[in-house]
C-alpha cells in the first residue's frame, strides 16, 4: 500500500530553518506531483507548496521566497527546506500525492502522510 512518512518537524525560534523530509513507497514516485500541506489548529488544511513530476515548482504567496520544495526521484523523497520561519508558521506538515498533473486544491490529493509538527517560537 501507498505510504508517505513524514519526518523533521521540531521547534525552533523565530528566524530559523528547518527542513522536512518525506519518503514515499508503494507507488510509482515519479508518475506523482507531490505537495506540502499544512493545518494550524482551529484552520483549514492550507496548501504550501507542490512540485510537479518533471520539477515545475508553485508556493503559496505566504511562504514565497523563505520555503523551497525539491524531489528526488531515485530516492522517492521529497524535501521542503524552510528558512526565516515565523511564529504563523506553526502548523501541522503533512506530505501529500497527486497523481498526474500539480494542483494547489488540497481535496484533489490521492494519499497522505501522518504529519509532523513544526512550532516556531516567538
Amino acid at each position: 500500500q501507498v505510504q508517505l512518512v513524514e519526518s523533521g518537524g521540531g521547534l525552533v525560534q523565530a528566524g530559523g530553518s528547518l527542513r522536512l523530509s518525506c519518503a514515499a513507497s508503494g507507488l510509482t514516485f515519479s508518475t506523482y506531483a507531490m505537495g506540502w500541506v499544512r493545518q494550524a489548529p482551529g484552520q483549514e488544511r492550507e496548501f504550501v507548496a507542490g512540485i510537479s513530476r518533471t520539477g515545475c515548482t508553485i508556493y503559496a504567496d505566504s511562504v514565497k521566497g523563505r520555503f523551497t520544495i525539491f524531489r528526488d526521484n531515485v530516492k522517492n523523497t521529497v524535501l521542503l527546506q524552510m528558512n526565516s520561519l515565523r511564529p504563523e508558521d506553526t502548523a501541522v506538515y503533512y506530505c501529500a500525492a497527486r497523481q498526474g498533473t500539480l494542483s494547489v486544491t488540497t481535496s484533489r490529493y490521492d494519499y497522505w502522510g501522518q504529519g509532523t509538527q513544526v512550532t516556531v517560537s516567538s
